[in-house]
């Protein structure tokens, strides 16, 4: 009995061993399992990263587009801006020039006046001078040629 005892026990021993390798392989197999769900789960949250960086990759570059296009319309913009501003600049040089101008042959006139003041001509000379004469318009020079004729005494330099 005492040998089938140890051999009951080596019996049971392998037995036992017979199931820890069962045990082992069983958990060998789940671990498995897992490391492969972990890995296929990995791959998928690596798919699904590569694609949201993708998508902001595209969102990046639809928006450098717009961007573009957007600058591209301002700096037409600007340089309709700029060509208008040089056209406004340019016609208010000639306005300046013009009103100096006509400013110059307004105080010619007004000395003119004040000349024939000063000579002493008559009321009615200078109610025709002003009537034909628009310092903004020019002046008729027959009335001026006219006065001059009739009496050229008192045009003299004052």
């Amino acid at each position: 009995m005492a040998s089938s005892s140890g051999s009951g026990s080596a019996v049971s021993a392998a037995a036992a061993g017979g199931s820890s390798s069962a045990a082992e392989e069983e958990l060998r197999a789940l671990m498995e399992q897992r490391r492969a769900k972990r890995m296929l789960s990995n791959r998928e949250s690596a798919r699904r990263s590569r694609m949201r960086k993708q998508r902001h990759l595209d969102d990046l570059t639809a928006q450098v587009a717009h961007l573009r296009r957007e600058n591209a319309h301002v700096a037409t913009a600007l340089g309709l801006t700029t060509q208008s501003l040089l056209a406004v600049d340019a016609e208010n040089a000639v306005l300046r020039t013009q009103a100096a101008e006509l400013s110059a042959r307004l105080h010619s006139l007004n000395d003119i006046l004040s000349c024939i003041n000063t000579n002493g001509v008559a009321a009615a000379a200078l109610t025709v001078a002003a009537a034909t004469a628009d310092p903004l318009l020019g002046f008729d020079s027959a009335a001026f040629d006219d006065l001059f004729r009739s009496s050229p005494e008192m045009f003299q330099l004052c």
